[in-house]
């Protein structure tokens, strides 16, 4: 009996030191997509902030899963009682990484806060006309937020604020505001070498970049050296593969350790591989057909009605996203709080459609384009067959579609200046706001400027007073009912056909922990180990 309780014990002992966190090994991230930069500042799409999560910090940042707040490159704040005046009190003893092409040792301090922000708002900067547009800076209509951000001394800054903003603290947790170095980008400026501060990152982060093969890889090396502790894993690889089902047999194969954006037909198939584990999560996001407003006949909310009672998204979704997805009534997930559920609908109508097209002037249709997404996305696991299922249903009110695609970052360029007609996009919250859907993506604000997250070009006056208000102020219940306000006049005008929102699932190899589903849509590794 004794052998058994010490053989028993022995096996516990075991166990629980297998499920340990062990450091060491490389994972091998299974991506969609390749980045467009390397430069947090001037990226808008998701591929590219996963490279900014992992290089970079923020002053604050969300707790690992979650969307709570907490203290990252700054330590604390203060914010006046008029909510114009922040204080932070900045983290001592942060370096940032050296690389083979910058050795040097370069404390973080307010002056890198500083450069990092100023950038995207003083014209004077030596950066602003570097490396493109600041789209992100520009979407969440910034340069009416931030008036000045001064170094009160090395280790302390003040942002001071043009008007109240509820959602300013959960903005600089998101990637477009990263901390980079004033050093390097000085020491890039003298060298003539400016265009490397978006292919060669220096960063306080998790890990240190080494290496990117455009279209095939990229490489990190961990970060012995990183205030929050070094992360597990001594090497981070991730492998750009652009076809879903590719990735799913490399991860069959064990070739790569985590899959990101499998298709819905490929989860039951990884479901029930003995070596693969999959987390499920519902997500903050949306898929969408957004009309381009600036150009006929989108410009007319008749026909931007009967486009959306001609498409049938139900079926799209029962076609498509196979159970790991629900028809969207609202451009906020019902997960979002303001999240309104009696506007208007616009379910599948092909008799109302028509009388709209005839009401419109358009009884005998129009030519014209959907531009579909070349990779897949949770929010939308197959943007061109999604495409397809459109021109069968505009076809049947007289509308000639023609699809329309292109590699990712050409894509995402077009589409932000508005060369479409109509195109396939979606969201994932960055900050757990409603602002963060209904202002970036609708206000007029953000069509003002090309390129543009505003990819309906929609100028609404009504609605941008709405968001413009919501900001200011920091009561929920008010802020709710201004934003529910603003959903009821999406409804109406209807500037996009809401397609829907889905459940996000990643496949991984069951030797992977730690992992955790972003509900902001990050892919962070700091805490992930490989059990060996």
């Amino acid at each position: 009996m004794k052998k058994v309780i010490l053989f028993f014990c022995l096996f516990l002992f075991a166990y629980s030191y297998a499920l340990s966190p062990q450091v060491g090994g490389t994972l091998v991230f299974g991506k969609s997509g390749d980045a467009s930069t390397l430069d947090p500042s001037h990226v808008s799409d998701g591929e590219s902030f996963h490279i900014a999560t992992t290089v970079y910090d923020t002053l604050v940042q969300f707790k690992y899963g979650s969307t709570e707040i907490e203290p990252a490159l700054a330590t604390s704040w203060d914010i006046s009682r008029n909510g114009l005046d922040y204080t932070f009190y900045l983290r001592k003893g942060v370096y940032f990484s050296k690389t083979k092409y910058f050795r040097s040792k370069s404390e973080f301090t307010s002056a890198d806060v500083v450069f990092s922000f100023k950038r995207q708002f003083d014209k004077t900067h030596a950066y602003n006309k570097i490396g493109g547009e600041y789209i992100h800076w520009q979407a969440m209509d910034m340069d009416n937020i931030v008036q000045d951000v001064i170094a009160v001394d090395k280790y302390t800054v003040h942002i001071i604020l043009k008007r109240k903003e509820a959602p300013f603290l959960a903005n600089l947790g998101m990637e477009f505001v990263s901390i980079l170095s004033n050093e390097y980008a000085n020491h890039l400026l003298n060298k003539n070498k400016t265009h490397e501060l978006s292919t060669k990152p220096i960063g306080t982060g998790p890990f240190v970049f080494k290496k990117w093969i455009k279209d095939d890889k990229f490489i990190f090396l961990a970060n012995e050296d990183y205030w929050n502790g070094r992360p597990y894993l001594n090497k981070l690889v991730f492998k750009i593969i652009t076809n879903s089902s590719v990735r799913a047999q490399e991860l069959k194969n064990e070739s790569i350790h985590i899959m990101d954006f499998p298709n819905p037909m490929e989860i039951k198939d990884l479901e029930k591989h003995s070596k693969i584990k999959l987390i499920k999560q519902e997500g903050l996001n949306i898929a969408y057909l957004a009309f381009n407003t600036e150009k006929k006949p989108f410009d007319n909310k008749l026909v931007r009605q009967a486009i959306s009672y001609a498409i049938d998204a139900q079926k799209i979704v029962d076609n498509i996203y196979e159970g790991l997805g629900k028809v969207a009534r609202s451009p906020l997930p019902p997960t979002m709080w303001s999240y309104n559920s009696n506007i208007r609908r616009y379910d599948y109508n092909i008799s109302k459609a028509k009388e709209l097209m005839i009401k419109a002037g358009y009884e005998n249709g129009f030519e014209t384009n959907i531009w579909a997404m070349p990779v897949s996305r949770p929010y939308n696991p197959n943007a061109r067959k999604v495409a397809r299922f459109m021109k069968n249903d505009l076809k049947k009110i007289g509308i000639k579609v023609k699809i329309i695609s292109y590699d990712w970052s050409t894509y995402l360029k077009k589409v932000a200046n508005g060369e479409h007609d109509m195109v396939l996009l979606g969201w994932t919250g960055g900050n757990a706001d409603p602002d963060d859907f209904l202002n970036v993506l609708l206000s007029k604000h953000g069509a003002m400027h090309k390129p543009s997250e505003n990819k309906a070009f929609w100028k609404n006056d009504e609605i941008t007073l709405l968001l413009d208000k919501a900001k200011r102020i920091t009561n929920i219940k008010e802020r709710t009912l201004l934003y529910k306000k603003a959903q009821e006049i999406f409804a109406e005008e209807s500037p996009w056909k809401l397609i829907a929102h889905s459940l996000v699932v990643e496949p991984m190899l069951k030797k992977v922990h730690g992992f955790k589903l972003d509900p902001l849509g990050k892919r962070r590794f700091k805490e992930v180990w490989l059990e060996r």
